[in-house]
């Protein structure tokens, strides 16, 4: 296992993918799989089905994974 040098908290820069150039702040760190979730960036959106009967469903977004590789921290 890497040991992980970011932390939750951190402000971090995308390095890699379709955020990259963007900075955010980590939201939470995922040790075992060398991963950080990052607050607002790398968005996916996902199918809500609708809790009680007579409400609509609903389409939000969502923060997802991103490889501690793919990211440095800022100062």
């Amino acid at each position: 296992m890497i040991k992980i040098k970011i932390k939750k908290g951190d402000t971090v820069k995308i390095r890699k993918g379709k955020d990259r150039g963007k900075t955010g702040k980590v939201v939470r760190v995922d040790r075992e799989k060398n991963k950080v979730v990052v607050e607002g960036l790398n968005l996916f959106k996902k199918h809500m089905k609708p809790k009680k009967a007579g409400e609509k469903g609903q389409m939000a977004q969502v923060s997802h994974p991103i490889a501690v590789a793919n990211v440095e921290k800022t100062k």
